[in-house]
Parts: C-alpha cells; structure tokens; sequence
C-alpha cells in the first residue's frame, strides 16, 4: 500500500515537472536560438579556421626490389608500423621541414599540427597537416613526407619509401565546423534552459495552492480567502468617491 502511494506522488511530481516545462517552453527555445546564435557567431569570426592535406606513403621492408615480396616482408612491414610513424614526427624531419620552409615554429609546435594514421589491415601511412594557410598545409605536409621518407630509409635500413598520394590543396577549412557547433550550441541551450527549470522547481519548496496544502502537510482546506491588492491608483480613486459623498 505505501509503495503504491509512493508511485502515486511520483506520478503526480513528474506530470508536474512536464506541465512545468510546457508552460517555459517559450524560455527554453530560446535559450537555444541564443546559445546556438552565440556559438555560431563565435565559430564564424572568432575562430581561426584550419585548413587540412594529407599525403600517403608506402613503406615495404626489403632492400632486395628484384626479388618477390614474400609474407615475412609483409608480417615484419606491418610489425614495424609504428615504428614508422614515430619516425615520421621525430625531431630530425620537423627540424627538417622547419628550415626548408623558414617556419615560425617549435618543434613541438609542428608536431601539434601533424597526425599520422595507419589505416586497418594496410602498410600505408597517411600523413596530415593542419594549417591556417591552405598552400602552406600542402607544402609542409610534402615535405614531412620527403623528410620522413629519408629519415626511415636511413634509421630502418630500408631501400624506398613510395609515394601513394601527394599532399591535396584544400579548398575549404576542416575546422571549426560551423553548422556542427551551431547545432551543438542550440542543444546545449535547450538542455541547461531544462537543468535550470528543474532546479528552480525542486528549489521551491513554498506553498501555492490548497492542493499543496493537501498534497504535503496531510491537511483538509474547508475553504479559501481571496487575496486583494490595493494598488495606488485604486486608493486614489477611493479617496476621491469619499470626497463626492461628504460633498
């Protein structure tokens, strides 16, 4: 029996809360308008926008081209893969790529801006670059790959490194993704405008109606006095109806 009455008031509280949160509902969207507003603004013009190349090379561990690749250069190539891509970002080849070009960066900075992937089940390594500058994205990514393919060749003893695919030219920004982060943004609004709502409801813990009464203090209302709010205006209009009369 008190299990189903607990049911019961929890029922009632959540059928409150959704009453509550139809009611805000104009609050809550637009909490979202302005939150997505605000993210799409700052996306668009306060974000530095990042341009991305990539380049693919492809690494087999033999140093004899005439003979036939057998399943131990393919077992020790995949093994070494890693290997491969820490080289790729190692001081040596960003040094490398720093002078070449004249950047204005660290090592650890230009390390910041590169990403190496071995996709699944393959020996290729594809080599990205971000940048604001997208002719400068596909001249550092070409020559990470250059870099790199002579500092594997040298430290892994290995005869070529061949090109799969040269740096792209990007024609627009990888990042920041606008219509994601706008979106993001309005979700977002609309779920704290929500956590707020709630929280204010749970907060309140006044008694508003005779139901309340009822509900939590477990008292029968027999009845009610209406409340009546004297204004200025309608103490001014008193006086002047008194003065009439007395007149």
């Amino acid at each position: 029996m008190e299990h189903s009455v607990k049911n019961e008031e929890f029922d009632i509280d959540l059928r409150e809360i959704i009453s509550l949160l139809v009611r805000r509902l104009w609050l809550i969207i637009l909490a979202g308008i302005v939150i997505a507003t605000a993210t799409f603004l700052i996306s668009s013009y306060f974000v530095t926008p990042m341009y991305q190349s990539t380049t693919s090379i492809y690494v087999m561990n033999r140093r004899d081209s005439s003979s036939a690749i057998t399943y131990n250069d393919l077992q020790t190539g995949s093994q070494l893969t890693k290997d491969y891509m820490t080289l790729v970002t190692s001081r040596p080849v960003t040094e490398q790529v720093i002078e070449k070009l004249g950047l204005d960066l660290s090592h650890s900075e230009l390390v910041n801006l590169i990403s190496v992937v071995n996709p699944s089940n393959t020996r290729i390594l594809e080599i990205t670059v971000k940048y604001p500058d997208p002719f400068m994205a596909k001249q550092i990514v070409d020559e990470v790959r250059l870099a790199s393919a002579v500092h594997i060749s040298n430290v892994m003893n290995i005869d070529q490194v061949n090109v799969v695919e040269e740096g792209n030219l990007p024609v627009y920004p990888s990042e920041p993704n606008v219509l994601m982060n706008t979106a993001l943004g309005g979700m977002l609004g609309i779920m704290l405008a929500i956590l707020i709502i709630i929280w204010i409801y749970l907060q309140d813990d006044t008694i508003k109606t005779p139901e309340d009464i009822e509900k939590y203090l477990n008292i029968s209302v027999l009845g009610t006095i209406p409340l009546q709010k004297n204004t200025m205006a309608d103490m001014a209009s008193r006086r002047k109806i008194r003065k009439k009369h007395r007149l």
